[in-house]
C-alpha cells in the first residue's frame, strides 16, 4: 500500500511540474480572461482523470485479489 501511495504522489508531482514548466498560470490582465476553456484547464482535468483512473485500478486490483482468495468452509463443532 505504501508503494502505491508513493507512486500516486510521484505522478501528481510530475504532472504539476510539467504544467508549471509549460507556462500554466502565466496569464494575467483582463484580456487573458475571455471565458473560453484554456489549455491549463484541460490539462488539469486530464490530470485529475488520470489520477482517478490510477486509484480506481489499484482499488479494483485489490478487490479482485481478495475476492479470488478461497473461503474456508465452516466445520461443525
Amino acid at each position: 500500500m505504501h508503494d502505491q501511495l508513493l507512486t500516486i504522489t510521484l505522478m501528481v508531482h510530475a504532472i504539476h511540474g510539467t504544467l508549471r514548466r509549460h507556462g500554466a498560470g502565466s496569464r494575467s490582465g483582463p484580456a487573458a480572461d475571455r471565458g473560453a476553456v484554456s489549455i491549463e484547464q484541460v490539462l488539469w482535468y486530464a490530470a485529475a482523470a488520470v489520477s482517478v483512473a490510477v486509484v480506481a485500478a489499484i482499488i479494483w486490483s485489490q478487490i479482485r485479489t481478495t475476492a479470488s482468495t478461497p473461503v474456508q468452509q465452516p466445520s461443525a463443532p
